[in-house]
């Protein structure tokens, strides 16, 4: 078993089993968490006896660059290898103050770092470079850590400062990975470790109801997002499959969504890709507006990043000024994300696709 798949919990009942006190799981949850090192023998203030017993049984998974790329906007993308030999890639996004910094290499003022749960995706959303890959593999919570920590590491050489925000917007259905996603979002609030505010990191999600009401009852400490990209059942289900059952619908979202927000007092945000001629009339935006009166809300709407094949182009800056103006008509917040790295094949599971 990979240690980077245990909880603290876990930790004392596997050095319990071995015939050794509780308290060395603090001490082997530092040095696989924190350390974060690269063989169980560099383990020194661990017994011999400890460290073979571990070792017997147990391995350490740690990520292996292959890959990296810069773009031209300063976003850097970094394709890693598995223990398993498989591939995961990882975003660092840097915001600057003003365009001249951003070209000028002037100083960051945040660095989010877009990090991925499971290696390919099960969910098969039509517009998605992840989704043609099929699911293979879910990341344990050291990976997802070890994903942030690497690329912190690289956004102080390069930015000099650390992250400040992690989104599960990667490859994968983060709430298909829920135990190992749920313990990574635990180590990155760790103030021994990182130590982000659980309002700095946000799970998106394409809207397993299920498992939203599963984070509220859990009381996970981090933001939700939804991948809507479409207001309307049939819209949405002829790109999105989850869509097409009657768990997982909009209805099943609007139940999910308004329970999450009675429980938590947190808003969602709703993530909407915007693709030319399918989702960006007048009609969308109103039924947008109809789907953020279900309960707190906000809206991203996301510039496509096109992927070749797909057959989804981006939609044009008019449609979407006439677009936004028609959703704040109703009331609604809103802000756009601008894709970024289109220089070097940034959309989700563009990297790791080329390079499977």
């Amino acid at each position: 078993m990979e240690l980077t798949r245990l909880s603290l919990d876990g930790m004392q009942q596997l050095t319990t089993s071995l015939g050794h006190p509780a308290y060395r799981a603090r001490q082997l949850y530092r040095w696989v968490y924190h350390s974060r090192v690269a063989s169980i023998d560099e383990m020194s203030n661990m017994p011999a006896s400890l460290r073979d017993g571990l070792a017997a049984g147990h391995t350490l998974a740690r990520l292996t660059l292959r890959e990296r790329q810069r773009s031209t906007d300063q976003t850097i993308k970094s394709l890693y290898q598995l223990a398993s030999g498989r591939l995961v890639e990882a975003v660092l996004i840097p915001d600057f103050a003003s365009e001249d910094d951003r070209y000028g290499a002037g100083p960051a003022t945040r660095l989010t770092v877009c990090v991925s749960s499971q290696v390919g995706c099960a969910m098969a959303c039509s517009f998605c470079a992840t989704g043609r890959m099929g699911f293979h593999e879910n990341l344990s919570a050291g990976e997802i850590l070890e994903q942030v920590v690497l690329l912190n590491e690289l956004g102080q050489e390069e930015f000099g400062r650390p992250v400040t925000n992690v989104v599960f917007m990667g490859m994968g259905e983060p709430l298909l990975n829920y135990d190992q996603v749920v313990r990574s979002v635990d180590l990155m609030r760790d103030p021994d470790g990182l130590g982000l505010s659980g309002k700095r990191i946000t799970i998106s999600t394409v809207g397993l109801a299920r498992r939203i009401r599963k984070l509220a009852d859990d009381g996970i400490e981090a933001n939700l997002a939804i991948s809507l990209h479409a207001p309307e059942d049939a819209k949405r289900s002829s790109i999105m499959p989850v869509n097409r059952h009657e768990k997982t619908d909009l209805s099943a979202l609007k139940d999910a969504v308004q329970y999450y927000c009675r429980q938590t007092s947190r808003k969602v945000t709703y993530e909407y890709c915007m693709f030319q001629g399918f989702n960006d009339d007048r009609e969308d935006a109103r039924n947008l507006v109809n789907v953020c009166r279900w309960a707190p809300s906000k809206v991203n709407l996301i510039m496509y990043n096109p992927v070749p094949g797909l057959g989804f182009n981006r939609t044009s800056e008019a449609t979407l000024d006439a677009f936004i103006r028609e959703v704040v008509a109703g009331g609604v917040r809103i802000t756009v994300r601008r894709s970024r790295g289109q220089d070097i094949a940034a959309a989700c599971g563009q990297l790791a696709a080329d390079n499977g």
